[in-house]
């Protein structure tokens, strides 16, 4: 962790160099800096291999290559479930902090927007709110159109949602929600479980067996979209990844 608060302070200064430009410019007030963390800690912990290839290489420095592991991920992630990689909440939820005082009221000033966003919503954004039409081809190929929302409105104080569904997949990792409701399943074969989030944040009290209208409902929505946007047919099954790794190490 000591390394891990090193890397916090270096970013700290980085942004505040970015800050200080942004206002010797005269243009800090009319500039949107939008500052979000990675998706949820990492589960996994230990050294990976290092680039220059020495395993004695230290803690932090240039050649070192370290994750923190499930116990720190675990109090990264709090009160949250799961980590980095599964789509329960723990693996998903960022928190977003906006800063632009010539375009957020001044009311707004240090609240808090509940409305979910996406991560696809960043691209959205940028080009809403710079006048920029997004291409619909390049080069003769034609361009998947943006998947985000624009977040001006949530920007702007209003508190209507911007997105009537919104979907995960990662892995295999497979989640869905619509309104407050979200439907999750760990790995291609995972059982779907389904939560309100009004009511449980942190995915305690699985509802599927209750209301298996609604998760057939969302099963539909999920589906639709994994084969609109690629996802399905997966170029892998259940195992695969496994099974390759046997045959290279063959």
């Amino acid at each position: 962790m000591a390394c891990y608060a090193a890397v916090m302070e270096r970013m700290d200064h980085a942004v505040g160099k970015v800050v200080a430009s942004l206002e010797e410019q005269g243009v800090l007030d009319n500039t949107l800096i939008l500052f979000l963390s990675d998706n949820g800690g990492c589960a996994e912990g230990g050294d990976l291999v290092k680039n220059s290839g020495t395993p004695e290489a230290a803690w932090g420095s240039a050649d070192s290559f370290i994750r923190y592991g499930k116990a720190w991920s675990n109090v990264s992630n709090t009160p949250f479930r799961k980590h980095k990689h599964w789509n329960h909440e723990g693996g998903i939820a960022s928190p977003l902090i906006a800063h632009w005082p010539k375009g957020i009221p001044q009311d707004r000033e240090g609240k808090f927007c509940r409305q979910p966003a996406h991560v696809i919503d960043l691209m959205a954004t940028c080009a809403d709110l710079g006048e920029a039409k997004y291409p619909e081809s390049y080069a003769g190929n034609e361009i998947v159109p943006l998947a985000g929302k624009s977040l001006k409105p949530l920007l702007s104080g209003r508190e209507q949602p911007i997105h009537d569904v919104i979907f995960w997949e990662h892995e295999g990792n497979r989640a869905v929600r619509k309104g407050d409701w979200k439907l999750v399943a760990n790995g291609p074969k995972g059982k779907w479980e389904l939560y309100d989030l009004t009511k449980d944040r942190t995915e305690m009290h699985d509802l599927a067996s209750e209301k298996p209208v609604k998760v057939k409902e969302l099963i539909q929505d999920w589906e639709e979209w994994a084969k609109e946007s690629y996802v399905l047919p997966w170029i892998w099954k259940p195992g695969y990844m496994k099974a390759r790794a046997e045959h290279v190490s063959q």
